[in-house]
């Protein structure tokens, strides 16, 4: 019984990164770029997505909303540091993801990356790394790596708490907590003397605080420009990600965004 609650709370967390783009009717969202003529994927329970949706919006306004903002109020430092070290815990996932892909040299270098900014960097709270010429790669998770391998996504859908998602995104998150996530398996998995699960579920909380305070003006215009909040948030994930799947540098026909972490509402 742990164990499955452990494995749906890790599928909760991983969905915490992600959103853009222009909705079409009848709960099908037609994806537009300069390399693609147009993908449509369903939105196959949307008046209960809806209804998660504003479940979700009350509980970021009560909750999450007034938390990031008191964690922007702490030293440029300590937030820098934090955000180092859950980039540096990321590689762990994303350097499979690389080899996965194709991606060899893109995993040469965050490996090299996690080496010297987990030692060098004092378990990654200083980005050694780039000062030494190893820039930081895009992050690749499970559900990349099943697009790239051409499967479908399936029905778009939105989880409690934690928001949007596809079939296919869940079940590259369960990927997670069979063995691809060394960061879990160190953890939850083994719960080592050094280590257990609360340093795993703080790890993901941590990492949805910051994210959610890189992007408190982002989402605050988001929410005043669009008409329907909801369609918005639905497409821009979509456009998201399968911008990431296709490593394409910009999206068209929407917002330009490297990351949720650099998210352009403009």
């Amino acid at each position: 019984m742990k164990r499955l609650f452990s494995i749906v709370i890790v599928v909760l967390f991983s969905q915490l990164h992600m959103l853009s783009v222009i909705a079409a009717s009848d709960g099908e969202v037609k994806i537009s770029s300069k390399e693609n003529d147009g993908q449509i994927v369903k939105d196959c329970f949307e008046s209960v997505n809806r209804g998660i949706f504003a479940f979700n919006q009350g509980l970021d306004k009560v909750i999450f909303k007034p938390l990031s903002k008191g964690y922007r109020k702490l030293p440029q430092p300590i937030r820098s540091g934090t955000s180092n070290v859950l980039s540096n815990l990321g590689n762990v996932v994303t350097i499979p993801n690389n080899i996965l892909q194709g991606q060899i040299k893109d995993a040469g270098v965050n490996s090299l990356r996690l080496v010297v900014n987990s030692t060098l960097g004092i378990a990654g709270i200083f980005d050694v790394a780039s000062y030494y010429g190893l820039k930081k790669r895009d992050k690749e998770d499970y559900g990349q790596t099943f697009g790239t391998w051409g499967v479908g996504e399936g029905c778009y859908f939105v989880l409690p708490v934690l928001g949007p998602t596809t079939v296919r995104d869940s079940i590259g998150s369960l990927v997670n907590v069979i063995g691809g996530d060394a960061w879990y398996n160190v953890t939850v998995a083994n719960d080592t003397q050094y280590f257990n699960e609360a340093d795993y579920y703080l790890s993901r909380v941590l990492s949805g605080v910051d994210f959610r305070a890189k992007n408190l003006e982002s989402f605050d215009s988001l929410e005043n420009s669009s008409v329907d909040l909801y369609a918005s948030v639905r497409s821009l994930y979509l456009q998201d990600r399968y911008r990431k799947i296709r490593n394409i540098d910009k999206t068209t026909d929407t917002l330009s965004d490297d990351d949720w972490e650099e998210l352009d509402t403009q």
